[in-house]
C-alpha cells in the first residue's frame, strides 16, 4: 500500500508545482485513460475464451491466476493474525 500512497503524494506534489509555475499538465485526457483501461481488460478476453474452449482440469481460478496479477499489479498482503493461545484453568 505504501508505494501507491507514495505515488499519489508525488503526483499531488508535481500537480502543485505545475500550478505554481502555471504550466499545463502533460497528463493524457480522461478519454485516453479509459482507452488504456479498455486495453487492459481486452487483454483478458483471449485467455478467458481459451479456458472455455479447452478447460484445464487442474487450473485454479482464471481471475486469481490471470486478471489480478496483470491488471492490479502486486497487491499488498495482509498479515495473518495468529490464533490466541487457550487460557489455563486455575
Amino acid at each position: 500500500m505504501k508505494p501507491y500512497l507514495l505515488s499519489l503524494a508525488v503526483g499531488i506534489l508535481v500537480g502543485v508545482i505545475y500550478a505554481l509555475v502555471q504550466v499545463r499538465s502533460p497528463a493524457p485526457p480522461v478519454i485516453a485513460l479509459v482507452g488504456l483501461l479498455g486495453i487492459l481488460l481486452g487483454e483478458q478476453i483471449p485467455p478467458l475464451v481459451r479456458s472455455w474452449i479447452r478447460p484445464d482440469a487442474v487450473s485454479t481460478s482464471w481471475l486469481h491466476q490471470q486478471v489480478k496479477p496483470h491488471v492490479f499489479g502486486e497487491l499488498p498482503q495482509c498479515a495473518k493474525a495468529e490464533a490466541p493461545l487457550p487460557r489455563e484453568k486455575a
